[in-house]
């Protein structure tokens, strides 16, 4: 049966005219939609663009965009092949230094990598914990370590061991088979909201550190941001000196982070730098009482007005991580101090670490709110597991009851007159090292301190010579202090075995600056001039770290050390 078949010239007009039949209508409103998914777009980054304006200035705006550009730029010169390979070998050399400190090759030292074939006797594994204890270390027994052990007197070391024995099992998710670790959680968090003011229903929680204490504040700060406004992309400012545990809550959470300088002198947040960066995706508010870098308490009141100014009070939180049981105690113990805790209307939470200055063992912090409904956004509930009903106030499942008993124990042997003592003794041998720092005749003219520190850290610089050099030279005298950085510094944290040992701490610090000065005049009469290589590793390393504008080769070392942490 034959057909007739359209010519292909005929077949291609009827197409076009086909699809010129297409509804008008269809049309406008495919390009309608565009136009308005385009104008979204549009607003979205105008809007974007216009709160950057507003937070950081035309001149600020300027300055990010020009130091965006010369990372990116040099970001790309060390991809060349030549520099890459360069670099990578440097970073081997360096990893090599690290993994050569960190890991002993010490005569007769075992290394076990499986398990035994047959368990050890109880003698055996004591031998072997004692040979460890024994390792090689910086003293901080005779007062050599910058914070890190903040008491370590055998009475209170003997009662936290007794604490921790009668508790070693317990877990606080049963708190119907150990009631006694639920009653001292309880009670030490109630201890911690009295020492800071806590108005009637304040609540709180135990961590098991200052970092968990700050992600907690943060979580829930985000969580009621988004339960009552709605807040999509949350936005948190902060001083650039907080603790880097608000960076790394906004890693976890996905809140966006604003940092505010901290000018010299004073080295506190700049308030109308705060003031121009909240906006309607501000979730939270942040200072520090004092700041880990400097030992210098934010003007917290300041911040707590720029609170309360915002419709429903913005949450403002004040990290008091590292001035825990001493900045409460300041006034009793005969030293000025200034309003931070929950007697100003506008802080709503407050990080108190007991294992700092409260002297519990390390795995020991809480988190304070001004009210239980705060407390409640940072929860975990799971209503229909198949395990049952799950429910966790914070990071962990489990924790180790036997912790909570042994900071509980911790304070209550110290009391309130405890505290106050060292408190005295701890910010009075502070006091002393930082009047040495400025007036002693062999330090006042090359060093300067930072701020006005007004708890237990004293932080300085030089104007004269590299700072970390300071550092490298106090570390061949043994003694471990804190690196600074943005801008160069050291710091030292005065803790009870430090008390006893700032005297040898000036005299050992007068004698490495005359060190330096002496380099420096010898290069001088050499012709040399006064700049010259840095000597040793930390002078190396936060020399490189300060002078590059891409953090990538910072971050690969920082990555190998963590990795080297980890190698048996």
């Amino acid at each position: 049966m034959g057909s007739s078949r359209m010519p292909i010239s005929l077949r291609s007009s009827h197409s076009i005219q086909r699809a010129k039949s297409v509804s008008p209508g269809l049309s406008i409103g495919i390009d309608l939609l565009r136009n308005i998914i385009f104008l979204l777009f549009l607003l979205r980054w105008t809007r974007k663009g216009a709160l950057k304006l507003k937070g950081q200035g035309i001149i600020g705006t300027a300055i990010d965009a020009y130091v965006t550009t010369r990372r990116l730029l040099y970001s790309l010169f060390l991809r060349a092949p030549v520099v890459r390979s360069k670099v990578q070998k440097q970073v081997q050399e360096s990893l090599a230094k690290i993994e050569a400190k960190l890991i002993p090759k010490e005569p007769g030292l075992s290394r076990y990598l499986t398990l035994p074939k047959e368990g050890w006797t109880d003698d055996q594994v004591r031998a072997e914990l004692q040979a460890l204890a024994n390792m090689k270390h910086t003293s901080w027994e005779d007062g050599y370590v910058s914070g890190a052990v903040y008491h370590g007197q055998d009475s209170l070391i003997r009662l936290q061991t007794e604490a921790l024995q009668k508790f070693l099992v317990s877990n606080p998710i049963h708190p119907d088979v150990f009631p006694g670790v639920r009653k001292m959680e309880a009670e030490v968090v109630a201890m911690v909201l009295a020492m800071f003011n806590a108005p009637p229903g304040a609540a709180g929680v135990t961590t098991s550190g200052g970092t968990e204490s700050i992600l907690m504040a943060c979580l829930s700060a985000r969580q009621k941001a988004y339960g009552e406004r709605g807040v999509t992309e949350p936005e948190m400012i902060l001083p650039d000196t907080a603790h880097a545990a608000f960076r790394k809550a906004g890693f976890y959470f996905n809140i966006k982070v604003h940092l505010v300088a901290c000018p010299a002198p004073q080295y506190t947040v700049d308030i109308p730098s705060v003031s121009r960066l909240i906006n309607n995706n501000t979730i939270l508010l942040v200072g520090s009482a004092p700041n880990f870098p400097h030992g210098v308490i934010d003007d917290i009141p300041a911040l707590s007005r720029l609170s309360c100014r915002r419709k429903g009070s913005l949450p403002l939180h004040v990290d008091c991580c590292l001035g825990s049981f001493l900045v409460p105690f300041l006034s009793r113990a005969g030293f000025s101090t200034t309003p931070f805790d929950f007697g100003l209307k506008g802080v709503t939470s407050i990080s108190c670490d007991t294992h700092k200055y409260g002297f519990a063992p390390k795995g020991n912090s809480t988190l304070l709110y001004r009210t239980s409904v705060l407390r409640a956004y940072q929860y975990f509930i799971s209503p229909s597991w198949p395990g049952g009903v799950y429910a966790s106030p914070s990071m962990a499942g489990s924790r180790p009851g036997a912790l909570i008993a042994s900071c509980w124990a911790s304070l209550m042997s110290q009391g309130e007159s405890g505290y106050i003592s060292t408190c005295h003794a701890i910010v009075g041998a502070a006091k002393k090292f930082e009047s040495a720092v400025r007036e002693h005749p062999g330090l006042k003219d090359d060093l300067q301190v930072m701020g006005k520190p007004s708890v237990s850290v004293v932080a300085f610089t030089s104007s004269t010579f590299n700072v970390y050099d300071v550092l490298d030279g106090m570390s061949a005298r043994g003694w471990h202090l804190n690196a600074l950085q943005d801008p160069p510094g050291l710091h030292v944290a005065i803790t009870m075995p430090m008390v006893g040992a700032v005297d040898r701490l000036v005299e050992d610090l007068v004698g490495v600056v005359e060190e330096e000065r002496e380099r420096e005049r010898v290069r001088v009469a050499e012709g040399k001039g006064k700049k010259r290589e840095t000597r040793g590793d930390a002078a190396a390393l936060y020399g490189v770290a300060g002078s590059l504008p891409d953090k990538s080769v910072v971050v690969r070392l920082a990555v190998g050390f963590l990795d080297t942490l980890y190698k048996a």
